[in-house]
């Protein structure tokens, strides 16, 4: 048993080094991506507009209905909006002119409001927005009924009309929403140019948690690589004291 002594602690001296190894190349893969993902994030920070909004270039948006509609927007805060003041939350802001001059309408308002709104009249839904390249995605709903004028309804929590760009601004707020789009007149043929945009306001914030993350990673993978490719050094004959025994130490 003696004997296999040197042999077990020379190999969980080994099975130590392996795992620091192991863990340390863990510890750097995960630093990378912090990296990135703070990179990103930065990045995002800076293209924010003199008012804080990321946003979305102006895209044609259009149909041959009386309106537009958003497919619901489903926002659920998780009660954040009891706990952190609802302007730290972010918000949303659409710019929408018409391509043919017309005046439009923009509104934001509860998705059975909305239904309500438009029953019986025919609108269009945007099902799917792609961005790179720009593509919607439409599903058209049939009806006779012209819609009442927009601007005379009492349900919207934000909406704007009138000539030029409009610009509509919401906070966000937990519930069913839907986005609504229309000639300022209700008549038909929707052709308009939207821009889409959100606050993110802890965007930097997470970007520099992300990158002091990757440091603490980073330091703690360059440890433990260092303790498993470090192999001790060992005695050598120059370093080695000859301590005589206590028979030799009589007999001289």
């Amino acid at each position: 048993m003696q004997e296999n002594a040197p042999y077990t602690a020379a190999a969980r001296r080994s099975g130590g080094r392996i795992a620091s190894i192991v863990a340390g190349g863990v510890a750097a893969v995960l630093a990378v991506g912090l990296i990135a993902a703070g990179a990103v994030l930065l990045w995002g920070d800076s293209k924010k507009d003199d008012h804080g909004y990321l946003s979305t270039g102006k895209e044609r948006y259009a149909a041959s209905t009386y309106a537009l509609a958003s497919d619901n927007l489903d926002v659920n805060l998780d009660g954040a909006g009891s706990i952190v003041d609802r302007g730290h939350l972010g918000n949303v802001r659409l710019a929408v002119k018409s391509s043919a001059g017309k005046p439009v309408f923009v509104g934001i308002a509860r998705t059975s409001d909305v239904s309500a709104y438009l029953r019986s009249t025919s609108y269009t839904s945007v099902t799917d927005v792609d961005y790179s390249p720009f593509r919607a995605s439409y599903r058209d709903h049939g009806g006779d009924r012209r819609p009442a004028l927009p601007a005379e309804q009492t349900f919207w929590a934000a909406s704007a009309h009138g000539s030029g760009t409009q610009t509509v601004a919401w906070d966000l707020e937990d519930g069913d929403w839907s986005v609504v789009v229309m000639n300022a007149d209700g008549s038909r043929g929707v052709d308009t140019h939207i821009s889409a945009g959100a606050t993110v306001p802890f965007l930097a914030t997470l970007g520099w948690v992300s990158l002091g993350g990757a440091l603490v990673l980073l330091t703690t993978a360059g440890a433990l690589l260092y303790l498993g490719l470090h192999t001790p050094r060992r005695p050598t004959a120059n370093n080695l004291t000859l301590q005589p025994s206590p028979g030799a130490s009589a007999s001289a």
